[in-house]
């Protein structure tokens, strides 16, 4: 049977999903700890984060470290894609249970680097995500390619060619055990 990006997504979740819970805890400490060394130096930087559902790693002690000298961003749902908008409290939980800071008027232009969460990824490190496409609609609108990290619970790759040539691609996955580069 071939692989294809819709069976290699549900072999992803599956994976993510049965994860133990109590592992979890562990794992984003983990991925916490690579994020530091990798962002130690950053400073007035605008960063696209997210902010974690039960499932995916637990980031929020780096956004609380970046919001020290950067310009903390995070998605703002909006049809069929996001805009964004400053991180700040209160967050409301909206749509697909992700929690959002309050809408913004502010225009932000550009991102310098992107925190993204992903399900798997492939050959050429690109993302499979949830399927609706909302961060490869968001990333076609950019003016310039952000630095991408893709983050990710469980090592979920495959050697193949799975994406379209709009899916976005990582300049680095993290996950617990290992860092991939392209």
């Amino acid at each position: 049977m071939t692989l294809t990006k819709t069976l290699f997504r549900k072999k992803c979740l599956h994976l993510m999903k049965n994860s133990p819970s109590f592992h979890k805890l562990y794992k984003s400490e983990l991925v916490n700890k690579k994020l530091f060394l990798l962002l130690r130096k950053v400073k007035n930087k605008n960063i696209l984060v997210y902010y974690p559902l039960r499932n995916e790693l637990n980031i929020t002690k780096t956004i609380t470290y970046l919001r020290k000298n950067n310009n903390v961003l995070l998605p703002f749902m909006q049809d069929t894609s996001f805009k964004v908008v400053p991180f700040r409290l209160p967050l409301q939980k909206k749509k697909f249970n992700i929690y959002e800071a309050a809408h913004s008027l502010k225009k932000i232009n550009n991102i310098d680097i992107a925190i993204v969460p992903v399900v798997g990824v492939d050959g050429n490190l690109q993302r499979i995500g949830f399927g609706k496409g909302m961060y490869d609609r968001f990333f076609a609108k950019l003016k310039k390619k952000p630095y991408t990290i893709f983050i990710q619970t469980d090592l979920c790759h495959t050697n193949e060619s799975l994406c379209d040539s709009f899916d976005i691609k990582a300049d680095v996955l993290l996950t617990p055990k290992y860092e991939l580069y392209p």
